[in-house]
């Protein structure tokens, strides 16, 4: 049988990825868009679907995995929608109507994370299991969760990057995040990282690449310990720019287990698959808003 053709969008803060295929192994098209205006942006998305639905014949359905926050609640009036975006203009964007009108299919909607989550699921480092999280560590920190097979969602979608995690002690950093100052994301995002070293990560070296390390792994460990004792992951994913650092994933694994004290007492926190690179690298997020098309129709 010919597999079932969808399309997939994840919307970054500097780039969107289309693409339109079945699975990460079938992919027919594909394009980088810069994230510029919403208006102009949601244009040359739609005029990708718009030339491959001309060349290729019609889609089943397109998932859009989206920077948040978002609205995920479909009763609500503002469902599809980009909310308090700290990037600017992108407040209050409908991502699903313009999509869904002009191209006549279902849409499916998420976080990126939580996209991210759901492709590792399907074909990545998560496969075969039911509860897992993955953690993406870039310019921002966001995180999805899988529980027994479901991405959470509630009043809102979970944000993980959010969590308070304890200064370490010497470090009189102020934090980068504009709402809490020295949560997760204020202290170990991309962002972070160049604020207080006056660098982006990868141009750190020497003393500063060691200190920058082992701070990253420290505040790393203290957000992954809260979710660890909050969802009970059986494996723990983390991607983005970030975990490019040196070193990281052996140091964020022992700091985890240091941090955790013995308690629960499971010898799979300290098991070298319990935090893990996402397999599916760069493609995770677009993988799984092909999952959000496949199960949105």
């Amino acid at each position: 049988m010919k597999p079932v053709r969808s399309g997939a969008v994840e919307v970054g803060g500097t780039k969107v990825r289309c693409l339109v295929g079945s699975d990460p192994d079938h992919i027919v098209a594909q394009t980088r868009i810069p994230t510029g205006k919403p208006a102009e942006t949601l244009t040359q998305i739609l005029a990708f679907f718009q030339q491959e639905v001309s060349s290729g014949g019609p889609l089943a359905a397109i998932g859009i995995a989206s920077f948040g926050p978002l609205e995920l609640r479909r009763s609500h009036p503002r469902y599809g929608f980009i909310t308090t975006s700290p990037k600017p203009g992108w407040s209050y964007v409908d991502m699903v109507g313009p999509v869904r009108r002009a191209l006549g299919v279902p849409v499916g909607f998420d976080t990126d994370v939580n996209a991210a989550a759901l492709g590792e699921g399907r074909w990545g480092a998560a496969r075969g299991l039911g509860t897992f999280v993955y953690l993406t560590v870039g310019t921002g920190i966001g995180a999805g969760a899988v529980v027994e097979g479901r991405i959470i969602h509630g009043l809102g979608h979970p944000e993980m990057g959010h969590l308070s995690v304890p200064r370490q002690p010497g470090d009189h950093f102020v934090g980068h995040c504009p709402f809490h100052g020295t949560c997760l994301e204020g202290m170990a995002s991309g962002a972070a990282i160049a604020a207080r070293w006056g660098h982006p990560a990868e141009q750190l070296d020497g003393d500063k690449l060691r200190a920058a390390v082992r701070l990253e792994a420290a505040y790393l460990a203290a957000g992954l310990r809260n979710i660890v004792y909050t969802i009970a992951p059986q494996r723990i994913m983390i991607g983005g720019s970030v975990t490019g650092l040196p070193g990281l994933f052996p140091l964020v694994r022992t700091t985890l287990c240091e941090v955790l004290a013995g308690y629960p007492g499971l010898d799979e926190h300290a098991a070298g698959d319990f935090i893990v690179p996402p397999a599916l690298g760069p493609l995770a997020g677009p993988a799984g808003a092909l999952v959000l098309a496949q199960e949105c129709h």
